[in-house]
């Protein structure tokens, strides 16, 4: 058999974004601490390792010397930075993202854009759930929650994918980061107009109150402070809801007794089935560290600087902690037991409205389609690494 070291210095981003997971469950076995050169970093893979990672604060830090986030968006953002400017960036997102704050708008904000995307589907017979269905809902609700209601999904959408290409290219790829940097173009322009005007004017939009909140009176912060934040909050908070959706209809539709049970109690499997779809594909891979000094992790000497990739979705795939973890269950045991949201210090700030949006937009769907099922001329393809999701879901809804 190939050598564990030789199959990982060999693989490609390709390898990766096709399909992840068996990769990850070779490492786990073999070499739970691995360089991939393909994208310069350690990846981390059981879940003992993958939370040392994210919560040992004195041995891996959140700013790393080379970080696709920082090149695409700026810095300081949110996830790559900790201590004194970390808790105040977040502290300015507490008013519109902590659970009772969003359980206070949730229902208003979400609901509309469920019963607005059900209508458009109603006498059809097929759809195709991504592009129809779950990423309008996420990019609009966000879209209205962060300041940017006057915007199309359409926009949304497209700043989303192409802030992602930017996020998540660790080879450096120059198509990417072009694709990316010309959406950072367009959000520094709109949204820097937006800030201009909520500087002196605030309202309870979550760019004002990134600006605003915890400051003196009379006082905002800048500008170049939060814009590179917000970019994280607008990729982050489109990802995990709409993403995520997505993967937790092709887990149902693909176990017609999963579903039916789901169906038959809403309120007690609707939050289960979206905590496992969750664990199953985590819509987010990973959270990136730097070694602060040489570390031994897994018996692997990493020297002070390395580049680490605590791979949270492998994490919730892993052997020792779950049965048969590669198979969608919505009876599994421990339903919140997954590690999408990340550990530690930068667990997602926006897990509660993600949670919320989820459960909001499968329910719906559930309850306006009874008969919705998989097309099987056209089988969801999920691709991804960093970020994963269907490609495509295509359905019969009738």
């Amino acid at each position: 058999m190939e050598d564990v070291r030789e199959y990982a210095a060999a693989l490609t981003v390709e390898d990766l974004d096709r399909d992840p997971y068996p990769v990850y469950a070779r490492l786990r076995r073999e070499a739970p601490v691995a360089w991939v050169p393909a994208v310069g970093l350690w990846f981390v893979t059981r879940w003992r390792d993958v939370e040392r990672v994210a919560t040992d604060t004195e041995s891996f830090t959140a700013a790393l010397d080379d970080s696709p986030l920082d090149h695409s968006f700026g810095s300081p953002t949110i996830l790559t930075v900790d201590g004194d400017v970390h808790m105040e960036l977040r502290r300015s997102l507490d008013a519109k993202y902590r659970p009772r704050a969003v359980a206070s708008y949730i229902d208003d904000l979400v609901g509309p854009l469920v019963e607005e995307r059900i209508a458009a589907l109603r006498g059809r017979d097929r759809a195709e759930l991504m592009t129809e269905y779950f990423e309008p809902i996420s990019v609009l609700s966000l879209g209205r929650v962060l300041g940017l209601g006057d915007l199309p999904a359409d926009t949304l959408r497209s700043w989303f994918s192409r802030l992602s290409d930017g996020a998540t290219n660790f080879e450096k790829d120059p198509r990417k980061q072009a694709r990316s940097d010309g959406a950072a173009r367009e959000i520094d322009q709109h949204v820097g107009a937006l800030m201009t005007r909520l500087a002196t004017a605030p309202d309870d939009s979550t760019v004002s109150h990134m600006l605003h909140t915890a400051m003196p009176p009379g006082r905002c912060r800048a500008r170049e402070f939060v814009m590179p934040s917000f970019k994280v909050i607008l990729l982050g908070g489109m990802q995990e809801p709409g993403h995520g959706g997505g993967t937790v209809v092709a887990g149902l539709l693909a176990s017609p007794g999963q579903a039916a049970a789901v169906r038959a109690d809403l309120d007690e499997m609707v939050p289960r089935a979206v905590e496992e779809g969750l664990r199953w594909v985590a819509p987010i891979g990973t959270q990136t560290r730097q070694t602060a000094r040489e570390v031994e992790l897994a018996g692997v000497t990493l020297p002070a600087g390395a580049p680490v990739a605590a791979v949270v979705s492998s994490a919730s795939r892993d052997e020792e902690l779950f049965d048969a973890p590669d198979t969608f269950n919505v009876f599994r045991a421990g339903r919140n037991h997954h590690a999408a949201f990340g550990f530690g210090r930068h667990f997602c700030t926006g897990h509660a409205f993600a949670r919320h949006q989820l459960r909001l937009a499968l329910r719906g769907l559930l309850e306006a389609f009874p008969n919705l099922r998989l097309d099987p001329e056209h089988p969801p393809v999920f691709r991804g690494w960093e970020f994963r999701a269907p490609r495509n879901l295509d359905v019969l809804l009738s």
